[in-house]
């Protein structure tokens, strides 16, 4: 009876429970490396970080406990937090987004548009943009914004999980803002401000 008592806490606390959560990490590199793309710029290369390194001899315990523990409890592997950004929808969405930049480019530096704290695009102050070109720059900004909206909606349904929607928004809101060139102008706590 004792033995079944302690076989049975020995498979309790094998157990795993694996909860599906929003990879927050995995959202931002996905929205740096889109937003990269779009604007681009060629990524920064991140340097490797230096391993702590043990002594031998302890490493060996380390070793020794580690397979110990796996022979009792067999290891659960998870994997990496990763996001999908690939798909033909985000393919598309990201290849108008990079051909109109051009023309968004210029309209950025001269401040007649900028990031709104939700990283929709906003026209700043629509009596600064000449006359003759306010059509064409409210037409470029709502183009713009239909094709962020998609884009967060294509990836996280390329993902599975179409509630992600406003999550992958907040998250590249954030990263088009640290994206954002000098100059380029940004909200932030409900006012304007320059990069």
């Amino acid at each position: 009876m004792r033995k079944i008592s302690v076989l049975s806490a020995l498979l309790l606390t094998a157990c795993v429970t694996i909860n599906i959560y929003f990879p927050a990490a995995a959202a931002e590199k996905a929205a740096d490396e889109i937003i990269k793309d779009i604007q681009n710029v060629a990524p920064q290369k991140a340097e490797p970080k230096p391993k702590a390194s043990l002594p031998d001899w302890q490493a060996s315990i380390y070793q020794v406990i580690d397979t110990a523990i796996n022979v009792v409890v067999s290891p659960a592997q998870a994997d990496e937090a990763d996001l999908a950004i690939d798909s033909a929808e985000i393919r598309q969405l990201r290849a108008a987004m990079e051909s109109r930049f051009a023309s968004l480019q210029p309209l950025y530096a001269a401040g007649f548009i900028g990031i709104q704290a939700d990283g929709l695009l906003a026209v700043r102050d629509a009596e600064s943009v000449p006359l003759k070109d306010r059509n064409q720059v409210n037409k470029l900004v709502a183009a713009e914004n239909a094709d962020r909206q998609s884009l967060y909606q294509a990836i996280a349904n390329a993902n599975g999980h179409p509630d992600w929607a406003a999550q992958i928004k907040s998250t590249f809101a954030g990263r088009w803002v640290s994206n954002a060139q000098p100059g380029w102008w940004y909200q932030s706590s409900g006012s304007w401000k320059q990069k």
